[in-house]
């Protein structure tokens, strides 16, 4: 059984003013071909479907026109669960519709989805809140899956109390996965989990989360769960939260991010973005592989000192968004900064890096600086940090703000 893991799609995200959409379609377009031409059987969407709990029109339509494609016009299950960034009402309002190409939303812990026959003729054996038993027509054994969207206290309609709130909130999950998985994950079929959260080791330091990910995943205190919570009888976690693809652990099984579709930020500038394609059978280990995705524009960090080098750079890349720190003596003047721009229409962020600014070491605040007036206090900030003194116009801005208390 082949199976194509994919996550974090945040359909209709903006970088700043930059519209991404028109980069996600081409992006979604590269995954359905994938799925085609890997002959995929199911698809897992691990989350973070939306950006945002209010989708614009525009993401709604791109998604629904997506999963009738990657569905292979209902022939190919696909299971996608809720992030973080979506509403659990949402996500699950088109289920029923949805559910008759087989195509089946799980947003909340308190959802059964119906067994039956679909009219693809894939059946729903059994299910029960956060699981569901699958068979495909193709194939003899069952698939199961353990569904883990994204929670908390609000969502599990439960109260972790005010004790270890982190470790309690681990122990409740583990339990009832590992309850589902005892009561129906044997080794006559394939056994999944989807889930959406934060994995790490026990013991080990915590992966960064990127910047579109702050602030970071919490649950009354609890910022992660273990790896060892997943049980023994999975043969694959698929995971989303993590914009880069990472497996995390092989113990119990391959613990896998697969990563977003597209660099949603800065911090994600020069990640290779991938797909994940498991081959599984039953009782056997799987066979995993990341698919790098080639579409959409790379997200770069450059720091350049001169006008030239600046400019020969950006002409060489045109379809990126750039993040630019440009080394100077002093602010960016008004014809340096006007030439940077009018070379490339990917500058998001253009960064002064004042080189010794004012001939001084860094200014820093020393005790009797706290009597000075709030004007002189912002002028030593603004030198600090710029190397330079502000402008009129600037502090005439600035009394004005401070004016307004």
């Amino acid at each position: 059984m082949k199976i194509l893991h994919t996550a974090d799609w945040h359909l209709g995200k903006r970088l700043q003013e930059y519209s991404r959409l028109e980069e996600q379609k081409e992006v979604l377009q590269e995954i359905v071909d994938i799925a085609e031409n890997e002959d995929v059987d199911l698809v897992l969407l691990a989350g973070d479907i939306f950006d945002s709990f209010n989708p614009n029109h525009e993401a709604v339509e791109l998604l629904y026109k997506t999963l009738k494609k990657l569905s292979n016009n209902g022939q190919r299950p696909i299971i996608a669960i809720s992030g973080n960034h979506d509403s659990t009402q949402f996500i699950e309002a088109p289920d029923p519709l949805a559910r008759e190409m087989g195509i089946i939303f799980y947003s909340k812990y308190d959802s059964l989805i119906p067994t039956g026959t679909l009219d693809n003729g894939i059946q729903i054996l059994q299910s029960e809140t956060g699981f569901i038993q699958l068979k495909l027509p193709k194939y003899e054994f069952p698939l199961r899956i353990l569904l883990a969207p994204y929670a908390n206290e609000l969502l599990l309609k439960t109260y972790l109390g005010d004790g270890d709130r982190e470790k309690e909130f681990r122990q409740l999950m583990a339990s009832k996965w590992e309850a589902l998985a005892n009561k129906y994950c044997d080794e006559k079929g394939v056994n999944l989990f989807v889930g959406h959260f934060f994995f790490t080791k026990e013991g080990e330091a915590m992966e960064t989360e990127p910047e579109s990910e702050r602030p970071i995943l919490h649950v009354g205190g609890t910022q992660a769960l273990y790896t060892h919570n997943i049980p023994n009888q999975i043969q694959y976690a698929a995971l989303g939260h993590l914009h880069r693809y990472h497996a995390v652990a092989k113990e119990p099984c391959p613990i896998v991010y697969s990563s977003s579709p597209l660099a949603y930020s800065f911090s994600e500038a020069d990640q290779e973005k991938q797909v994940v394609l498991i081959e599984a059978l039953p009782g056997k280990a799987v066979n995993y592989r990341p698919i790098a995705l080639k579409k959409g524009r790379p997200l770069y960090r450059k720091t350049f000192h001169n006008l030239e080098s600046a400019l020969e750079w950006l002409g060489e890349n045109p379809y990126c968004f750039v993040e630019l720190t440009y080394v100077t003596e002093s602010a960016i003047d008004a014809s340096t900064r006007k030439a940077l721009m009018k070379a490339h229409d990917g500058i998001v962020n253009l960064i002064p890096q004042i080189k010794n600014p004012l001939g001084q070491e860094n200014l820093s605040l020393k005790v009797e600086d706290l009597e000075k007036d709030m004007l002189s206090l912002f002028k030593m900030y603004y030198q600090s940090e710029r190397g330079l003194e502000p402008n009129s116009d600037l502090l005439d801005l600035f009394k004005e703000v401070i004016s307004q208390e």
